[in-house]
């Protein structure tokens, strides 16, 4: 019953889902309109807010562009290659390929949400090398497994609680930091682990799809990228001149790219020896970047690496600066505050973490940042679950504040299985050289996102601190 559901909701997706692109724009005008009927501002601070917050993500995308090459460049190594080769060995029908490509996903996003893109890398060469395996439906599994990144360690919401002299201090919302044992420690948030990490590859197996011709890889790649493609040892070689020369010498020196990756190695363990297991975007970017200086050992062998895996990036790099735009009306116009002042109201000391749960996964429509989103509604909603709760003891009222901000976490992170944002982290790797769009994949997330969202309702209300 399941999988006709999920079938079903497939169906509809590729038939009424626009582009991501699209869906953007649609958000843009959406978002613009509530703002002057509901906020009541002019047209001109409208557009004017729309226009600042287009350059507010730009350090981010740019950021997601790097953690995509750089990661990329990684699984074209050789070594990485002959690794899923010895992998195959042991996985060799579609269900297991799935079955491992969400534990894998799910383990590598609890470390950081970015390294979502090592899953995808694996999962394409699993699906190269599997017969069987249905391709949409498998890309669909590990954007799904990237949602367990909001209960691991760089779930940006309880970091920046934990964090000395964080805005919601200096405004005068908390009085100190929230310990992490109170949110990513907590007896809910090990439960929303197990959630993911058990639950969901079991789920997904369920939802296999079984019904229609299955889409391979093989049979989506165009014929141009059928062909045996030249490894990149074999490329560089083809740019040698036929007598030695300096340029060639200075193109394929492995000393030289050694020397500069055991300066990177260097900084990487000065970072971890002074700032204790501190990971961050930048970090995770250099790491991906000297690992992939060694793994390719030479300069120009690294360059064309990079170049390959550049060629499908382009949907971050113009639609980033679009969802910037709705973050800016969101923001700038005071639209998030007064949605979330709406949602506060409501509220009682029994409710108010399903309400702030309902409100993160609506905002994060328009704004797909926990921590953006966090800075927009998190001040209201934890000033009203304050008010609330203004007869708790400080203890009573620091895990009040720590189950709420997880709330909206949580609801941010589900509705992403039907925003199509963070699916730009997932396509350019497992899209690569493929006709395949965010509708080919979201319908199959429909069931998830239902199931998930009345267990998560009730986890939040319901599980311990």
């Amino acid at each position: 019953m399941l999988t006709k559901i999920g079938e079903k909701f497939t169906d509809i997706f590729q038939r009424n889902m626009p582009d991501a692109y699209v869906f953007a724009l649609i958000l843009t005008l959406i978002t613009a309109i509530l703002a002057f009927f509901w906020v009541d501002v002019s047209a001109i601070k409208i557009l004017q807010s729309w226009y600042d917050g287009f350059w507010t993500l730009l350090e981010f995308g740019m950021q997601m562009v790097l953690l995509i090459i750089t990661g990329y460049s990684i699984a074209l190594s050789p070594l990485v290659n002959k690794g899923i080769d010895r992998l195959t060995n042991f996985i060799k029908t579609p269900t297991q390929v799935y079955f491992f490509s969400i534990v894998i996903g799910n383990l590598l996003s609890m470390v950081s949400y970015g390294w979502i893109v090592i899953a995808a890398v694996f999962a394409r060469e699993l699906a190269l090398r599997v017969k069987g395996v249905n391709y949409p439906f498998l890309i669909a599994c590990v954007y799904f497994s990237n949602n367990s990144w909001v209960t691991g360690l760089s779930s940006s919401i309880p970091l920046l609680l934990n964090t000395e002299n964080n805005y919601m201090i200096e405004a005068g919302i908390l009085t100190g930091t929230i310990p992490t044992s109170y949110t990513l420690g907590s007896y809910l948030n090990i439960a929303m682990i197990i959630l993911y990490v058990v639950v969901t590859p079991l789920l997904m197996l369920l939802l296999i799809p079984k019904n229609g011709k299955v889409k391979e890889i093989d049979d989506m790649l165009s014929s141009k990228n059928k062909g045996k493609e030249q490894t990149i040892a074999q490329e560089a070689d083809d740019l040698k001149l036929p007598q030695k020369v300096l340029s060639d010498q200075l193109n394929n020196s492995f000393i030289l790219q050694l020397v500069v990756a055991i300066l990177g190695f260097a900084y990487i363990i000065y970072h971890f020896s002074t700032k204790g297991f501190s990971l961050n975007l930048n970090i995770m970017i250099f790491i991906f970047l000297v690992l992939g200086l060694v793994l390719h050992k030479t300069p120009i062998r690294y360059s064309i690496s990079m170049k390959r895996a550049s060629v499908n990036v382009s949907g971050i790099l113009f639609q980033f600066p679009f969802y910037a735009g709705i973050m800016g009306i969101m923001t700038f116009t005071g639209l998030g505050e007064q949605l979330a002042g709406l949602i506060a109201s409501v509220a009682t000391i029994d409710t108010y973490p399903f309400f702030a749960y309902l409100l993160g996964g609506i905002v994060n429509f328009a704004i797909p940042s926990g921590g953006g989103e966090y800075a927009v509604i998190g001040p209201s909603v934890i000033e009203a679950v304050q008010n609330i709760a203004v007869r708790a003891s400080p203890e009573e009222m620091t895990a009040i504040t720590a189950r709420a901000s997880l709330s909206i976490a949580y609801g941010e992170s589900l509705t992403n299985l039907l925003q199509p944002f963070y699916l730009l982290l997932v396509l350019p790797v497992m899209g690569a050289g493929i006709k395949i769009q965010a509708r080919d994949v979201m319908g199959y997330l429909v069931v998830p996102f239902m199931l998930y969202f009345i267990i998560q309702s009730l986890m939040v209300i319901f599980v311990p601190l």
